[in-house]
């Protein structure tokens, strides 16, 4: 059933506190238009799901309040700078810091990754913009002429350019290889905010506030002159953002949206929206995506794309009112104005690196995961080919006009709320000969332990009410109370002997949900060893078996890199000659190989009669199915 229409243009997605101070900073990645980053005075770096209140992960190591984040093009590494000058690379996926650099000597102002290699441009309240390698320590070219600090910096799409735009009112175009000037844009009347290239032509845009009026000039970038000046409101211009095919641009200003067309100039449409003082725009599935922030609070907002005005609207300075479209040309992708930038044929794709040299340092930095389920969802998928955040993603729904109930918008409410819930539905009709097992999922879209009927009829006192709420709190306090200590005692023989050591006590608790804690810090770190095996596998034949899908998942996760780390191993160990006199070593191995052997033939089993469920859970299985296959070869 399709869902009811709706005339809403512009709404609020969410509003939440990112950090327990004040936030100075916030990027949504461009790819997605579903991550977000924000950097607080409390000197943490927050990795949020763009429409989730919960904090991915925190990264720390800063000693000063983070200015300014960005993520890189792939969304696997975000980058902050701080007011002392610093600045932090961390590997989202890999979860810790890759690269600390030290260089500027004030605040850093603006931040932005080179679109294909593994370098990175700075600038700062020192007015110098620097080009770091991030493989390396130090910076690979210093560009100084700004005379106050820079406050935008760009990349040209083709990665030959470098565009700043600076307090000094003016936007620079730097040559990246010669490290030097190639032209000095000088239009503007006051501080520039924000430098943009189009997506496709030899295009630049900037923003700024002018005197009376907001400004956005565009620049011809082969012959180096301004062919547009597109004003708006009184309120400074904070983020601009090129339509994908590039045919408009989005300037974002306080509350409120605007649309500029050029050659004529043009504003296609104005659009409010309650954004307040707005920091970045995303667009994805026909929808942009602007977020803010004030104190501690960060709020996001969604444009429908499909209801603004892309063309026609009035020629700018009032000299003509004209509603009729522009004319098109007969081939406008082929009919370009100007020239386009050339792409190379291929990218260098960001590399895992080795440990830093400044270890000291980095050992102080940190990643922490809040949220261990949508970290491996986002940052660690399944298929390792589809990157996520997903590049095809479900537009988010419109709030439901004044007046009009949800469930009009939306008969089904769960799966529109939430898109965890369509990914745990059937692929086709359940065998009434084979039920499925009743599985408990991660995440719900209902309150749990709470019964409806126990309200009704209305007549209850506030404290009948309340009794009924905190059923059970109790008994729920004393459990997480023991699953808190037991994790301390985990810890702390962590810490005193190793690794091998902590497993054995965790499984001597005979409490599944502390098994499942260590190993999602397990398989997060990586840190399996063969000693570690013999101990978890019987542990992961209780988990595929679990009624509860977050232990499946850990289940299914270890097994999968046991498999993938190990089975080499154990099989070579297995079917090797036999030695010449006494190998100690070889022996114990040898013995090792051979009792995981016989563990992970049980749990093939187990893997083969999961495979044949409908739905998720049985695709899961059957990528394990496949996976264990040699084991049917096996000795």
């Amino acid at each position: 059933m399709a869902a009811a229409s709706t005339t809403k243009i512009s709404w609020r997605l969410q509003e939440f506190e990112a950090h327990s101070s004040s936030v100075s900073c916030l990027a949504v990645g461009k790819s997605s238009g579903r991550l977000m980053a924000t950097g607080g005075e409390d000197c943490r770096v927050n990795i949020w799901a763009v429409s989730k209140a919960n904090c991915i992960m925190s990264l720390t190591g800063h000693k000063n309040p983070v200015e300014c984040v960005q993520f890189n093009m792939s969304e696997e590494q975000v980058v902050a700078g701080s007011q002392s000058g610093s600045i932090r690379v961390w590997d989202l996926e890999a979860a810790k810091i890759l690269r600390t650099l030290m260089g500027h000597k004030s605040n850093i102002t603006s931040l932005g990754f080179h679109p294909f290699g593994d370098f990175l441009a700075s600038s700062s309240m020192d007015t110098n913009i620097k080009l770091w390698d991030v493989r390396r320590k130090g910076y690979v070219f210093r560009y100084k002429g700004h005379t106050q600090a820079v406050r935008s910096l760009a990349f040209s799409p083709d990665g030959k350019w470098l565009a700043s735009a600076s307090d000094d009112c003016t936007v620079k175009l730097w040559d990246l290889t010669q490290g030097k000037t190639i032209t000095e844009f000088k239009s503007h009347t006051a501080a520039v905010n924000i430098v943009q290239f189009h997506p496709n032509e030899y295009l630049l845009a900037s923003g700024s506030s002018d005197r009376y009026h907001t400004c956005v000039s565009l620049w011809d970038l082969e012959k180096f002159t301004v062919i547009g000046s597109l004003e708006g409101d009184t309120s400074p211009v904070r983020c601009i953002l090129f339509s994908p095919d590039g045919s408009c641009l989005y300037s974002g200003a306080t509350d409120s949206l605007r649309v500029f067309g050029w050659e004529p100039d043009r504003c296609f449409d104005v659009v409010p929206v309650g954004w307040g003082k707005v920091s970045d725009l995303a667009v994805c599935n026909q929808q942009l995506i602007g977020v803010s922030h004030q104190l501690s609070s960060v709020s996001s907002y969604v444009v429908d794309l499909k209801r603004v005005r892309k063309s026609g609207g009035s020629v700018i300075q009032g000299i003509i009112q004209d509603n009729q479209p522009l004319t098109e040309p007969k081939d406008p992708k082929g009919s370009a104005l100007r020239k386009n930038y050339e792409r190379p044929t291929t990218t260098c794709s960001s590399q895992r690196r080795s440990p830093s040299e400044d270890e000291a340092e980095e050992k102080l930095s940190s990643a922490e995961i809040h949220n261990a389920e949508d970290f491996k969802e986002i940052f660690q998928p399944k298929n390792v080919i589809s990157r996520t955040p997903p590049k095809i993603s479900e537009p988010f729904p419109a709030p439901p006009e004044d007046g009009e109930s949800i469930a009009a918008l939306c008969p089904l409410s769960q799966t529109c709320n939430s898109k965890t819930s369509s990914r745990f539905m059937s692929a086709g009709p359940v065998s009434s000969t084979k039920p499925q097992p009743k599985i408990i999922p991660s995440t719900r879209n209902e309150p749990i332990g709470l019964n409806v009927a126990d309200f009704l009829p209305v007549t209850l006192s506030e404290e009948e009410a309340l009794s009924q709420i905190k059923k059970g709190h109790d008994t729920m306090c004393v459990m997480l109370s023991s699953r808190h200590k037991n994790l301390e005692t985990i810890r702390a023989v962590w810490a005193r002997e190793d690794m091998k050591s902590a497993l054995d006590s965790a499984v001597s608790m005979n409490d599944l949900s502390i098994v499942v804690d260590i190993l999602n810090i397990i398989n997060l770190q990586t840190l399996w060893k063969l000693d570690n095996c013999t101990t978890i596998l019987p542990q992961i034949d209780k988990l595929l078996q679990s009624k509860y899908e977050s232990y499946m998942q850990t289940g299914c996760t270890s097994l999968k890199l046991i498999m993938k780390h190990f089975w080499m191993l154990i099989s070579d160990t297995l079917m090797a000659a036999p030695s010449v006199g006494v190998d100690i070593s070889r022996e114990e191995r040898h013995q090792k190989c051979r009792a995981c052997c016989k563990q992970l033939k049980n749990l093939s089993n187990i893997v083969k009669n999961k495979a044949e469920q409908v739905g998720r859970h049985g695709s899961t299985f059957k990528e394990l199915q496949l996976l264990m296959a040699p084991l049917d070869d096996s000795l």
